[in-house]
């Protein structure tokens, strides 16, 4: 089994290791307490789509009292690609997530869901309820995700469908010709600056680690990414009138993504949710790292209790 550890910087060390899900398909899995010597609550973290563990600076601070397990998705950040280019939805990804589950020895834990994450984090509730202690999620619906894109347009639902899904189709497309440039584009200071006041992101708390964040993303082949992003989109709404556990959804005012209203209107259905509205975009827990952070630890204690 392959394990190491690599720094974001000298207090931030993750800890990688091999874990192969139930068909096979071997995943790059991490946690930021290489050592076990954080004390505090295990959550399990269904990341963005393509993205990686330094999406998250709050988590990757030693002491932000929170154990973290994940796993980067298939064909990404040195997991494989499955031998089915098919298996890539996010009833994979669930399997996926309790594979890394199994594999840190964690029965139970609240999950962290971020953008097509969060699709994975209540399909795992509804599949495994068992599992799941409670459901933090950000910038991100409980299924039928790309027709609550670009929700600060105000479009109609099946509108934005055919305008996103056309978009990752065209993009799929062309990858193969735009990747060999954009797996290799410098990521600094200056591209973080020009990103973070696109409307797309708003400015970041960490814009080194943002840096290594984009950095990292764009190592994936983007034919893959849009490959990826299209098997997702065929998740429909996850049913959440049997949810039994504390939920927090997190939006962003501005998110083109993930609309806000769609959050909020997701929170309406699921008894003694709790929805927060931030003013940023689909990144908050870049943008806002401390504030998103502090309402984990209200949904952990509200979980504890």
């Amino acid at each position: 089994m392959r394990t190491s550890a690599a720094p974001t910087s000298e207090a931030a060390p993750i800890a990688f290791r091999d874990v192969l899900s139930d068909d096979g398909t071997r995943l790059t899995a991490w946690t930021n307490d290489p050592d076990g010597t954080i004390e505090g609550p295990t959550v399990l973290l269904c990341n963005g789509l393509g993205t990686n563990p330094w999406c998250w600076p709050a988590l990757l601070d030693p002491d932000c009292g929170v154990r973290v397990v994940s796993w980067n998705h298939r064909g990404v950040g040195g997991s494989d690609r499955p031998e089915d280019p098919a298996r890539c939805g996010i009833v994979e990804f669930v399997e996926d997530a309790l594979s890394v589950m199994d594999a840190y020895g964690v029965d139970q834990a609240v999950l962290i869901g971020w953008s097509m994450g969060v699709n994975t984090a209540f399909e795992l509730a509804f599949r495994h309820p068992e599992r799941v202690r409670g459901i933090f999620a950000v910038a991100g619906v409980p299924g039928d995700t790309f027709s609550t894109m670009l929700g600060p347009f105000h479009l109609p639902r099946r509108v934005t469908r055919t305008v996103t899904t056309a978009l990752a189709r065209t993009v799929q497309v062309a990858g193969r010709a735009v990747s060999p440039i954009s797996t290799r584009l410098p990521i600094g200071p200056v591209a973080v600056t020009a990103i973070s006041h696109s409307g797309f992101m708003l400015p970041v708390a960490d814009p080194a680690m943002t840096a290594r964040a984009v950095q990292e993303f764009l190592t994936t082949p983007l034919e893959w990414y849009f490959h990826l992003a299209l098997a997702t989109a065929k998740h429909g709404r996850v049913s959440l009138s049997r949810l039994r556990v504390p939920v927090t959804l997190v939006g962003g005012t501005w998110d083109v993504l993930a609309g806000a209203r769609d959050m909020a209107t997701a929170a309406e259905r699921i008894p003694d949710a709790v929805y927060v509205e931030l003013s940023g975009s689909h990144f908050l827990q870049m943008e806002q790292p401390e504030r998103v952070h502090e309402l984990l630890l209200e949904l952990i204690a509200r979980a504890s209790a």
